[in-house]
Order: structure tokens, then C-alpha cells, then sequence
């Protein structure tokens, strides 16, 4: 079972970024789709960003423009730059498989974006 960490997380104002990383504790080669969701408070999990093997990418409407997903398979990493950070954008971040079997969740990072 691989294991994700995922970190970068932290306070920021309106307008700044944060890059989000997510380590894999095992390949991620093989895995087809890898992907960022997040949780805001009350709310329910969604996926905001998608990356798969052929190198295309997804992104909610919301984000598009702003996000940029990608992912080093060498390095079992799988990265989420956020930039015009936004109030909403506020939420648990984390990253996981698309499609297939989901790992188990990780910890998520917190991404506050408050003045």
C-alpha cells in the first residue's frame, strides 16, 4: 500500500502561492492518473487537479489558470503550484490516485489564504 505525504501547506494573503508536494512512499510510475483534492471546512472532498500518464491535465473550472499540476515519477513526487491565491482556495489539501484502487489518505496539508 503506498503511503502519500503531502506538504507545503501554510498561511498566505489573497493574491500570493504556495507549491504543494506530495511524496509517495513507492513507485508512482505505473500509476495511470495522480491528482490534488481538497476539504474545505463543512465541506465535501473534491478534486481540484489531475495528472495522467499521456502528460494531460485537468483542473476545476475555479482553479483553472491559477493551478498548475504536475508530477516527477523518478522522484515519486507529485507537485500543485497555486498561484492568485484566493479566500475559497482555504482548505485541507491532499493527494491520492485517480481511478483505480485510492490509497489510503494522508494527513493533507492546510492551505489558509486570509489577509
Amino acid at each position: 500500500q503506498v503511503q502519500l505525504v503531502e506538504s507545503g501547506g501554510g498561511l498566505v494573503q489573497p493574491g500570493g502561492s504556495l507549491r504543494l508536494s506530495c511524496a509517495a512512499s513507492a513507485s508512482i510510475a505505473s500509476i495511470y492518473g495522480m491528482g490534488w483534492y481538497r476539504q474545505a471546512p463543512g465541506k465535501q472532498r473534491e478534486l481540484v487537479a489531475s495528472i495522467y500518464g499521456g502528460g494531460n491535465m485537468n483542473y476545476l473550472d475555479s482553479v483553472k489558470g491559477r493551478f498548475t499540476i504536475s508530477r516527477d515519477n523518478a522522484k515519486n513526487m507529485v507537485y500543485l503550484q497555486m498561484n492568485s491565491l484566493k479566500p475559497e482556495d482555504t482548505a485541507v489539501y491532499y493527494c491520492n490516485r485517480i481511478g483505480g484502487a485510492i490509497f489510503s489518505w494522508g494527513k493533507g496539508t492546510l492551505v489558509t489564504v486570509s489577509s
